[in-house]
């Protein structure tokens, strides 16, 4: 049976936390829009007294210092702020109140994950060094991580080491997913404009359209997506996934012969260097098929995520946190094949991030009828504070 209970905190505590958490979830804000969800943070905090608060971090993100006595290194945990554009349809109490948009990822536990763990640090700063607590903003769209990095604010709460956890449906409650290496697949959204020139329907000819075009691209995407992207030992590190998202092909009309298309398509692969290459591939393979049908093409990217490395020194903290907190951990079905932009984090030292067992039953992430479960905030700030309390005492 999984235990709830955390050493550092009261029940009063974790009634607390469950009622934030569900707070949170009544007002999901979606990636760019999190001013609320910041403010609500910053007024959690408020009673706690950090040592500092950083606000407006990539804009809307929120970092909390708590400092030890003594020097030491500086480490981060981070969660995120931002919901989905995705209508809830599950009913519980504390179901969303904005029309259309939900959390339905789990981020308003991973926040409460780190409300708890700045309630425990107020009560026993570490006795050295620094804790970082980053609640980021936009991680759906992959800008967030990128702007609080590029944000100059960034340079005074930089860390040594950082550490993140996400819920993982999927896995027993309370299990902890984790291994060293690729965690989280690298992905981008592409999308490739054709441009030719439009026409009155009963004289094509005289233009130039794209459909002949769009039909050869789609299914050479499919050809290129390969097969056998898992094996005996997991994902295969060479495999690339292309899913088209959408395509549109000039205006809905009767009495135009189009001009002019669009193909989007998500690029997936394990590691940063096989996205390069399958991003070249495909730029190639657009780039020929528009120019044997005669039309010009555009090509740009959208949210774009590097894959996610946890790296042996951070994962080994992780470990032995879990270990030491007798929470049943393993590799689980690692790596994942969805996204995430913690991987950024590896440009400030090492990284690694866990995967918090959300139960075999649990709805998917971006199901709209999922909800976090809140026993799993006990857990999370359990390990986190372990993490923390064995690095800077």
């Amino acid at each position: 049976m999984l235990d709830t209970s955390v050493s550092f905190l009261t029940e009063q505590d974790m009634a607390e936390l469950i009622q934030f958490r569900h707070e949170l979830h009544r007002h999901p804000e979606i990636s760019g829009e999190e001013h609320e969800t910041a403010q609500r943070v910053v007024s959690f905090l408020a009673s706690l007294n950090p040592d500092r608060v950083v606000t407006a971090l990539g804009k809307t993100g929120v970092a909390a210092v708590f400092a030890g006595n003594e020097p030491g290194p500086t480490i981060l945990f981070r969660c995120e702020l931002d919901a989905l554009p995705i209508a809830e349809t599950g009913s519980p109490p504390y179901a969303s109140r904005v029309p259309g948009k939900g959390h339905m990822c789990g981020h308003d536990g991973h926040m409460a994950i780190l409300a708890a763990l700045a309630r425990g640090l107020a009560r026993k700063q570490p006795a050295r060094g620094k804790v970082i607590l980053l609640f980021q903003p936009a991680e759906e769209t992959g800008a967030g991580a990128l702007a609080v990095l590029e944000d100059p604010l960034f340079a005074e709460v930089r860390p040594s080491m950082s550490f993140s956890l996400h819920n993982s449906p999927g896995h027993a409650l309370g299990f902890a997913a984790l291994t060293d290496g690729p965690v989280n697949c690298a992905s981008r959204g592409i999308r490739i404009r054709l441009t030719g020139r439009t026409a009155h329907a009963s004289t094509p000819g005289s233009g130039k359209s794209p459909m002949l075009a769009m039909t050869r691209l789609m299914p050479g995407l499919a050809r290129m997506s390969e097969a056998g992207i898992r094996n005996e030992k997991g994902l295969n590190r060479d495999f690339a996934m292309i899913t088209v998202t959408h395509a549109t092909l000039g205006e809905p009309t009767f009495g135009v012969a189009p001009g002019s298309a669009e193909v989007w398509a998500t690029l997936r692969t394990l590691i940063d260097a096989r996205m390069e290459a399958l991003s070249s591939s495909v730029e190639t393979l657009a780039r020929e098929i528009a120019a044997e049908e005669g039309l010009a093409v555009q090509i740009d990217y959208h949210d774009i995520f590097p894959h996610c490395e946890n790296s042996p020194e951070a994962t080994d903290h992780l470990r032995r946190a879990v270990e030491d907190e007798g929470i049943p951990h393993g590799p689980g079905t690692l790596p994942m094949l969805a996204s995430e932009d913690f991987g950024r984090f590896r440009s400030t030292g090492p990284t690694a991030m866990l995967f918090l067992g959300a139960g075999t039953e649990c709805p998917a992430l971006h199901s709209p009828d999922y909800d976090f479960p809140d026993v799993l905030i006990g857990v999370g700030a359990t390990i986190f504070m372990r993490v923390a309390r064995n690095i800077l005492g």
